[in-house]
């Protein structure tokens, strides 16, 4: 969760710089759940009950072959 600032005082530098690298990591994960949820196979699985699950671990699966070379 963000530092807020009460009002009329200013955020010292490091809750500053603490905010920032929060929201470039929070913008990440975000973009990362709207490419998911426009992939087909996660949007037919949705409904079963852990095909989530097996999706994600396959597509985890591929993502490491990948990695490992």
């Amino acid at each position: 969760m963000p530092h807020r600032r009460r009002e009329g005082e200013g955020l010292p530098d490091w809750k500053q710089a603490h905010n920032k690298s929060h929201k470039q990591v929070r913008a990440r994960v975000e973009h990362v759940f709207a490419r998911m949820k426009t992939w087909k196979i996660l949007r037919d699985c949705r409904l079963r009950g852990d095909g989530v699950h097996h999706a994600m671990s396959g597509i985890a699966r591929l993502h490491n072959l990948t990695l490992a070379g």
